[in-house]
C-alpha cells in the first residue's frame, strides 16, 4: 500500500487501495513500517477535495534528526536544539560536534553534555525539539581583599570580656589585666588581596576578574612596619594595643578608679580607662581612647581616639551661659560609644547610642544610630542633631509634638562656599590669561628684536603660571562636585519605628516639616526635595 520514494517521500497507491477517507490513511499508515515519519495532512486532506483523479498520493515523508547551536547573548553558554528523526537517520556525535564548532566554540565543551542530549534520540517521540547545554562558559572569580590578622588583644576586645566570679556572676568593671606587649611584639599581619582567577566565554574570549581591594598597612604610633616583612605590624614600645583604620597603635595606658576632685582632671598622651566614674566638673583629655566603665556626669571627655561610656551620660542645661549650653561634653575624632545620654554634647566621626537620646546635641561627621543590631529601635527625644551624613533610629521626636530639629549633610555647605570661591577664582585666572593674551599681540609690534624676545618669554612664563593654576582649580571643582554628589547620594534618615511630628529635618539645603506621626519611613533628597518612603 505504502513505498519510499527516493527524495524520502511516503506514497500511496490510491488507486489499488481507494481509501475512504483521511482517517483511514492516518490510521493505515500508523499501523506500517513508515510510522515514525512526518505525517502530510495537508497532501491528503486535498486528495479528498480534488476531482482530478491521481495514482499515488505524497502521505508523509521521512526526516532526518536536525540539530542547531545557538550562543546566549553574553557567550556563557551554547544551547542546542535537538529535533529528534522521524522515520530518517539520527544525528551521531561527530556530526553534532561539527555543528558546535561552527558556532565559533572553542572552549567549555563537554562531550557529556553532548551525549546525553543525543540520547534523546533514542527516548523521545519522533519530531520531538529537546534543548540542552552542550558548552559552559566559567565566570570570572573575583579576587579576596585584604585583611588584617591580629596576634594580640586589644583594648576593645579585652573591653568585650568581663570577668566571670566564683559564684558565676559577671563583674562588669573587672576585665583582668590589661593587654600588653613588648617592644618587638607581632600585633598584626596583613593577608594581602588576591587578584582573581580569570573567567572566559564559549568563544574563547577572557573575562578579567576583579582584584579584591588592597589597602597600605598602617603604622600606628609605637609601632612600625617589619624590616624583614613588609605585611607585619611589630611594637617599638610598651603599652597597650589599639586599632587604627588598616594598622594598630600602641599607647601607654592610665588607669583610674574615678576621675574626681581628688584625682584632679587627667591629661594623658595614650589612652585613659576609668573603671568607675567622672564626677561633675572633671575633665579628661587623651591622645589615645577614653572608656568610662561607669557614668559620666556634667564632665568633659576629648580624645584624638574613640570614647566608651558604658553607664549613662548625664548633664544640664547651664543657665549661667547666655547659650544654654550644656554641661556634659564628649568630643572624639573617632567614634563615640554610650548607653544613654541626656543634655549632653556629643561629637564624633561615628555616634553610636545604644538606648535612648533626652535633649542632646550631637555631630556626627558620618553615622549618628540610636539603638543597637540590624534594625536599631532606641529613642532620639528633643535636642539638635547639628550634622550627620547617616541617622539611624527607631524613634525620632516625642508624641507630645515638641520641636527638634535634625540637620543631615550640613557639611555639604562648606563644599558649596569652597565651589563658589573656587570659581570666583577661576573667572579671574581666566582675565589675566586673557589680559596676557592682549599683551602678546601688542609685543609682536615692538620692533627691537632683542626686547621683543625678552617681553615674549616673561609673558610665556606668566601664561604658563596661569595655564597650570586654571588647570589645577577645575581639578578642585571637579573633585568637589563629585564630593557633594557623592555626600548627598548616600545621606539619609532611616526611622525603625515612628517618626514625630514636630521634626524638622534638613538635608542639605532642603527642609521638611513633618506635622503628623510616620509610621517606619526614611528620608532622602530625591530630584531637588526631601522625599519621604515609607518601608514595607
Amino acid at each position: 500500500m505504502f513505498k519510499l520514494a527516493k527524495n524520502g517521500n511516503i506514497l500511496m497507491d490510491v488507486a489499488a487501495a481507494s481509501p475512504p477517507s483521511a482517517a483511514f490513511v492516518v490510521e493505515a499508515l500508523e499501523r506500517s513500517p513508515y510510522a515514525d515519519c512526518a505525517i502530510d495532512h495537508e497532501s491528503i486532506a486535498a486528495y479528498f477535495k480534488q476531482d482530478t483523479p491521481v495514482t499515488q498520493l505524497i502521505v508523509a515523508q521521512q526526516k532526518d534528526a536536525h540539530i542547531e547551536v545557538a550562543l546566549s547573548d553574553d557567550k556563557m553558554q551554547a544551547i542546542a536544539k535537538l529535533t529528534t528523526a522521524q522515520g530518517g537517520k539520527m544525528i551521531n556525535l561527530e556530526d553534532a560536534k561539527r555543528a558546535i564548532v561552527k558556532v565559533g566554540v572553542t572552549r567549555g565543551y563537554k562531550q557529556v553534555y553532548l551525549e546525553n542530549l543525543l540520547k534523546q534520540q533514542l527516548e523521545s517521540l519522533p519530531g520531538t525539539e529537546v534543548t540542552g547545554i552542550v558548552a559552559q562558559g566559567r565566570p570570572p572569580e573575583n579576587g579576596i581583599p585584604a585583611k588584617l590578622m591580629p596576634h594580640v588583644q586589644t583594648l576593645k576586645e579585652r573591653l568585650k570580656q568581663p570577668k566571670l566570679r566564683e559564684d558565676g556572676t559577671v563583674d562588669m568593671r573587672d576585665f583582668g589585666a590589661l593587654a600588653s606587649v613588648a617592644p618587638g611584639t607581632l600585633l598584626v599581619t596583613q593577608r594581602p588581596a588576591t587578584p582573581g582567577k580569570e573567567g572566559f566565554t564559549v568563544t574563547g574570549d577572557s573575562i578579567a576578574p576583579k582584584p579584591g581591594d588592597s589597602f597600605q598597612l598602617v603604622a600606628g604610633e609605637g609601632t612600625e612596619i617589619s624590616p624583614t616583612n613588609p605585611l607585619q605590624l611589630v611594637s617599638t614600645i610598651a603599652g597597650c594595643p589599639s586599632d587604627v583604620p588598616n594598622g594598630m597603635r600602641v599607647d601607654d595606658i592610665f588607669t583610674i578608679s574615678d576621675v574626681n576632685v581628688r584625682s584632679g582632671h587627667i591629661e594623658f598622651s595614650g589612652s585613659v580607662l576609668v573603671t568607675h566614674n567622672v564626677d561633675p566638673g572633671m575633665k579628661i583629655k587623651a591622645h589615645g581612647d577614653i572608656t568610662v566603665m561607669g557614668t559620666v556626669e556634667s564632665g568633659e571627655l576629648i580624645s584624638d581616639g574613640n570614647i566608651e561610656v558604658r553607664g549613662g551620660v548625664i548633664g544640664h542645661l547651664d543657665h549661667r551661659n547666655d547659650d544654654q549650653g550644656l554641661t556634659c561634653r564628649l568630643i572624639a575624632k573617632g567614634d563615640v560609644q554610650i548607653t544613654h545620654g541626656q543634655y549632653t554634647y556629643l561629637e564624633g566621626q561615628n555616634v553610636f547610642i545604644q538606648k535612648q537620646s533626652n535633649h542632646c546635641d550631637i555631630k556626627a561627621r558620618n553615622l549618628l544610630q540610636v539603638g543597637l543590631d540590624e534594625s536599631p529601635k532606641g529613642k532620639l527625644v528633643g535636642g539638635t542633631i547639628f550634622d550627620a551624613k547617616m541617622l539611624v533610629a527607631g524613634e525620632v521626636g516625642s508624641s507630645s509634638g515638641a520641636t527638634m530639629a535634625v540637620y543631615l549633610a550640613r557639611s555639604g555647605m562648606e563644599i558649596t562656599e569652597r565651589t563658589d570661591l573656587c570659581l570666583k577664582e577661576l573667572t579671574q585666572t581666566d582675565e589675566q590669561i586673557t589680559n596676557l593674551q592682549k599683551a602678546v599681540e601688542k609685543a609682536d609690534n615692538v620692533k627691537d628684536a632683542e626686547k621683543k624676545k625678552t617681553l615674549l618669554a616673561k609673558i610665556g612664563a606668566t601664561q604658563e603660571h596661569y595655564c597650570k593654576q586654571a588647570e589645577a582649580l577645575e581639578h578642585q571643582l571637579s573633585e568637589l562636585d563629585h564630593t557633594l554628589h557623592d555626600l548627598l547620594d548616600h545621606t539619609q534618615l532611616v526611622v525603625n519605628t515612628s517618626l514625630h511630628s514636630g521634626v524638622e529635618i534638613h538635608i542639605f539645603d532642603k527642609v521638611y516639616k513633618t506635622t503628623r506621626s510616620y509610621p517606619p519611613c526614611s528620608a532622602r533628597l530625591l530630584e531637588g526635595k526631601i522625599e519621604i518612603e515609607f518601608k514595607m
